[in-house]
């Protein structure tokens, strides 16, 4: 007489995610993370982009298209970015004298002055004016860091250039003309951040912290440049938490919100987060971009049908991201209410 044993499946913890309409939740598996593979998060290469020719350069579409179909994350390798470049920005990201007791986050907006296409900067058009919001005290307050101003917007500058090459590529996925961002992405949300993870703690492994939340991005598309120590894990379709482990040469490129409302979702933002168990500190310098925020932009006419409306009416990029930021500083407003409303002392029995 045989005996069988049956297997039941994994159990599930439900993860709320806040987005511009309010919180949702995801059934996340209560499994370890795994490694993820070359069909979750394929390595895409961009040596087409640069081609003259049409045909080569849809071919590529094809391939980004099945990716942000799937996992709405793919890695790019060849993509125009110099190691200099990238080894600069590091470089000041790691510069000697500054703060690292805490984990640290350096973010910058788009600024037209500093545009790789030159811009007037007195010729703005009036409906841009309102959403330019350049932060220049970023710079001011490095300016003691020998070169940092120079080498970061460098950098910064370089995702743009790529960015704005692979906005076009986006367009032919979607059946679209090549250029029809163009004219989209003259001013566009084009955010530069240098993250910093210290080493992690005996306190935090027992903890179990995270080195940033659960979370989606904002705007069209997310380059990430991550150093080799690793941390960034995706939550797949099926609940699971993967590893997006670093591969050496490459940007990871994930699907932002606001492109998957452009193409009714048939693009995936994807839930990721940031894992960090390292015993060594870890780097990662995101650009995220992004329309011109004055840009209203409903579901692209390539992406409904008389059998697939539009799901979604016609917002600018910049309202889109307010709408998100909004209920963010509501959800930590009312934390910190339910905070301050705590005893500051329990009584317990001698």
């Amino acid at each position: 007489m045989s005996n069988t044993t049956t297997m039941s499946p994994p159990s599930t913890s439900k993860l709320e995610l806040r987005t511009a309409y309010g919180p949702v939740f995801r059934d996340v598996l209560n499994t370890p993370p795994r490694n993820c593979t070359a069909e979750e998060i394929p390595i895409i290469d961009l040596t087409p982009l640069y081609s003259s020719k049409f045909e080569d350069r849809k071919e590529l579409s094809k391939q980004i298209r099945a990716a942000a179909v799937n996992t709405g994350f793919f890695y790019i390798k060849n993509h125009g970015i110099d190691d200099k470049t990238i080894a600069d920005a590091k470089k000041q990201l790691l510069a000697p004298g500054e703060s690292v007791d805490v984990k640290e986050s350096l973010g910058w907006r788009y600024a037209p002055q500093y545009d790789p296409v030159p811009k007037d900067v007195n010729a703005i058009p009036e409906e841009v004016k309102p959403w330019i919001r350049g932060e220049e005290f970023v710079w001011e307050e490095t300016s003691h860091l020998p070169d940092f101003k120079k080498e970061v917007l460098h950098y910064w500058a370089s995702c743009l250039t790529l960015a704005r090459k692979l906005v076009k590529v986006f367009a032919l996925s979607l059946d679209l003309e090549e250029n029809y961002f163009d004219s989209r992405t003259t001013y566009p949300g084009a955010d530069g951040v240098f993250n910093y993870y210290p080493t992690t703690t005996e306190e935090e492994t027992q903890n179990n912290s995270v080195g940033l939340g659960s979370h989606t991005d904002l705007q069209l598309f997310t380059l990430l440049w991550q150093d080799m120590t690793g941390g960034l894990q995706v939550l797949n379709r099926d609940g699971q938490w993967i590893k997006a482990t670093p591969v050496e040469g490459t940007i990871v490129v994930n699907i932002g919100d606001f492109m998957m409302r452009l193409c009714n979702d048939m693009y995936k933002s994807t839930v990721h987060r940031v894992y960090n168990r390292s015993t060594v500190e870890r780097i990662s310098m995101p650009f995220f971009f992004g329309l011109n925020f004055n840009c209203v932009e409903g579901v692209v006419p390539s992406c409904t049908s008389e059998n697939n409306p539009p799901k979604y009416e016609p917002m600018s990029c910049g309202d889109w991201c307010q709408l998100r930021f909004k209920t963010e500083e509501e959800a930590f407003k009312k934390q910190h209410a339910l905070l301050a409303q705590a005893p500051s002392a329990v009584i317990v029995a001698a």
